[in-house]
């Protein structure tokens, strides 16, 4: 099987800065992890590998430091990794990042299977990974916890709000799982040591052949009006000492902040 796993770096911290003029986080700044879904997605890759054979290629899309994101990937067991990084490609929204995505997995085809991470944490749209397999013209299943092969075959179970949903689809296809789906493995020590030497293919604008209306702020609709930081939160407090002195104790703070008013 040719796996192809679609990553992302995300900041690993609220604290982050937004550039005042396109509203966007400035990720150059921020510490970064690789998404958490994702990890997801990677071990469901490996997973497949060694039970069917195969190769693993991890790529993704953003600054030249989402290489260490890539070298996490290898750690854990993938087989190659693809950075799709150029200026071009900045404040590309979910419809231009899915269209560069989907050209890198076009330069690696043929493959059976692209896996995404069910959405990223720091834009929650859900809307990337179905964007490439639209771009890519191939079935697609979402919000994945279960799967089974059976030949050029796919039988997924999706986890829906209220119920689970299994759907069939003939590869190549594309599937984003959920968190529930597997726990990430640790990356072995061999690995690590691998990762820190293994080659990484860098692809620009001009290697996928993307069309320059198609990418970046002039191929992304999406206008971001306002960006902001959630105000903090003032620090709690916690009420210690019996149970009746807890309680006497709660009554007189709900009294002096006004939340209730006592009753005769």
């Amino acid at each position: 099987m040719n796996i192809v796993v679609c990553i992302k770096q995300v900041p690993a911290t609220t604290d982050v800065r937004i550039d005042p003029k396109t509203h966007s986080l400035m990720r150059e700044t921020a510490e970064s992890i690789i998404n958490p879904f994702d990890e997801n997605a990677v071990e469901t890759a490996l997973q497949l590998r060694d039970q069917h054979g195969g190769k693993v290629t991890v790529i993704t899309m953003g600054p030249p430091q989402a290489e260490s994101a890539l070298r996490e990937s290898i750690a854990m067991g993938a087989d190659d990794a693809v950075l799709i990084t150029d200026p071009a490609f900045r404040l590309s929204d979910t419809l231009a990042t899915s269209y560069t995505l989907s050209l890198a997995c076009q330069k690696l085809a043929p493959f059976d299977l692209v896996i995404c991470g069910k959405q990223a944490i720091d834009g929650d749209t859900a809307q990337v990974g179905p964007g490439v397999a639209e771009h890519l013209g191939i079935p697609q299943a979402t919000f994945v916890i279960g799967i089974e092969m059976d030949g050029r075959r796919l039988r997924c179970r999706r986890l829906l709000e209220d119920c689970f949903e299994v759907v069939e689809l003939r590869m190549p296809a594309l599937i984003t799982v959920v968190k529930q789906i597997n726990e990430p493995r640790r990356a072995p020590m061999k690995g690590v040591l691998r990762a820190r030497k293994a080659p990484i293919t860098i692809w620009d604008k001009d290697a996928l052949a993307a069309s320059p209306d198609r990418i970046g702020l002039d191929g992304s609709p999406t206008t971001v009006v306002k960006s902001f930081r959630p105000e903090r939160r003032r620090a709690g407090q916690i009420l210690q000492g019996t149970s009746q002195e807890v309680v006497e104790a709660l009554a007189t703070k709900i009294r002096e902040l006004n939340v209730a008013q006592s009753q005769a």
